[in-house]
């Protein structure tokens, strides 16, 4: 076969959960036929770095021991999108996450429900629901173990350091192909009867997030070195195919990460009990105005949109005599820790005197109520802007500890829109034939996102997808 006029059946474009579940998927939906199948899997990293923001994720999984979703979560996700989200889509990563698990966990992913690093989590809508599971050796599992199965089908080529450019059409605009750019900087057509989009978002492409989610956006790191590869191509292909979108295209989830690592993923969670100040050592937020995975990304976006990028947070020993509580930071390096407060601002790089008169200023204004970290205490403080809502104690008992924060950018929320079958649709709803998308290259989020479902709804809707370009396939 020459290099001009590769041929498959199905070119699925991205490494992470969603392209891997989707190409395999459609490996086991069409075994057996007489005609072998042809699937290419496209990555842009090498085989090294595979995977995307996959492979650096914890993959957290917001089910109970059943392998069944939270209750709440679709009716979470439509309040606080204010209506805008597509509770349909929701319902089906509702209806679909007992299954998928399945078909993970056959290829070898272990789901575990002891590994989540919190003493307590979410305040979800299943009652069983102690806390999230995860994957054993999180997203890099689920990398190994479907890109293992991958590489081991004769029927499968991998193509690593390929670079999606351009979506090709029939004359009658159906999707047969892409054109991509290999290593050595030449292009080449490769026909596929159905493509998909699992390329994720745009973090990567400051361009883009200048664009779309505003100033600033070259001050956000990256939470992982994968997402460096998740420029936008699907998004962009798709557009110019007359693709509609979904989702709020200036929404992210950025997390607070600690700034003394080069480590992916050192996001502090664990903060709720403790105060934020910013370069200035003024608080600059309601620290326990909900749970932390209902806060924990509203905190990300406020040190980075409004705080210059500089963030502190602060505890002392209430906060250290919580069971676990030390795991809540997934940071190699421990909170710093001293016997005074000016002995840890020292340790901070910051102010003392500043630091000593926001905590004196807080501590004045916390309101009486029992202290009780594994609920809504209401334990709150009076006269304070901002406010602390539950969680108020008096930091004055030594050692104190604190830790340095940035915001770092997990995700965007703006994507392509798709059905429930993950074909990706017009702003008529119209069906684009041969094109689907799945995953953080779909919009679905605005104002907030419901967490530990994203590698979930990835895997999900990958599935989706490769099902109904098999069944088309067979027609």
């Amino acid at each position: 076969m020459s290099a001009t006029d590769a041929q498959y059946d199905l070119i699925v474009i991205g490494f992470g959960a969603a392209g891997l579940s989707a190409a395999l998927t459609y490996a086991e939906a069409t075994e057996g036929r007489e005609t072998p199948a042809r699937i290419a899997v496209l990555e842009r990293a090498t085989k090294e770095d595979r995977g995307g923001a996959t492979r650096w994720t914890g993959a957290f999984l917001r089910i109970n021991q059943d392998r069944e979703l939270d209750t709440d979560w679709a009716d979470h996700v439509g309040r606080v999108s204010g209506g805008l989200a597509d509770v349909e889509y929701c319902r089906t990563v509702e209806r679909e996450t007992s299954r998928t698990l399945a078909f993970v966990e056959k290829h070898g992913v272990q789901i575990a429900f002891e590994d989540f690093p919190l003493p307590h989590t979410f305040d979800g809508g299943t009652p069983s629901m102690a806390a999230p599971a995860s994957p054993r050796g999180g997203g890099a599992s689920i990398v190994e173990h479907l890109g293992a199965a991958l590489e081991n089908d004769p029927r499968v080529e991998i193509r690593y350091e390929t670079e999606a450019l351009r979506l090709s059409t029939t004359e009658d605009g159906v999707v047969d192909g892409v054109l991509v750019r290999t290593a050595d900087g030449r292009t080449q057509r490769l026909h596929g009867r159905s493509v998909v989009l699992a390329c994720g978002g745009f973090e990567g492409n400051t361009e883009m997030l200048t664009r779309y989610v505003g100033d600033k956006a070259c001050d956000l790191p990256l939470i992982a070195p994968g997402i460096a590869n998740n420029r936008g191509d699907g998004l962009r292909m798709a557009l110019e195919l007359g693709a509609d979108t979904a989702g709020q295209f200036d929404g992210i989830h950025a997390e607070p990460v600690d700034t003394r690592t080069q480590k992916a993923d050192a996001v502090l969670y664990g903060f709720s009990t403790g105060i934020f100040v910013n370069g200035r050592l003024q608080r600059f937020f309601d620290e326990g105005r909900d749970t932390w995975d209902n806060t924990f990304e509203h905190v990300g976006y406020e040190i980075w949109k409004n705080q210059d990028q500089e963030a502190y947070w602060i505890a002392d020993a209430k906060t250290l005599a919580i069971p676990g509580i030390l795991n809540a930071l997934l940071s190699d390096v421990p909170p710093e820790q001293a016997d005074s407060l000016e002995e840890l601002a020292g340790k901070l790089g910051i102010d003392a005197e500043g630091l000593e008169k926001t905590v004196a200023e807080f501590n004045a204004g916390v309101g009486p109520g029992e202290f009780d970290p594994t609920r809504l205490d209401g334990k709150s403080t009076v006269g304070l802007t901002p406010q602390k809502s539950n969680w108020a104690v008096p930091l004055d008992t030594a050692p104190f500890i604190g830790v340095p924060l940035t915001a770092a950018i997990c995700f965007t929320y703006g994507g392509i829109r798709t059905d429930l079958d993950g074909r990706v649709v017009t702003p008529s709803g119209t069906a684009i034939p041969g094109l689907y998308a799945a995953g953080e290259a779909t919009g679905l989020f605005y104002h907030a996102y419901p967490p530990a479902t994203s590698v979930l709804r990835s895997l999900i809707f990958g599935r989706l997808a490769a099902h109904h370009a098999a069944a088309q396939h067979s027609a």
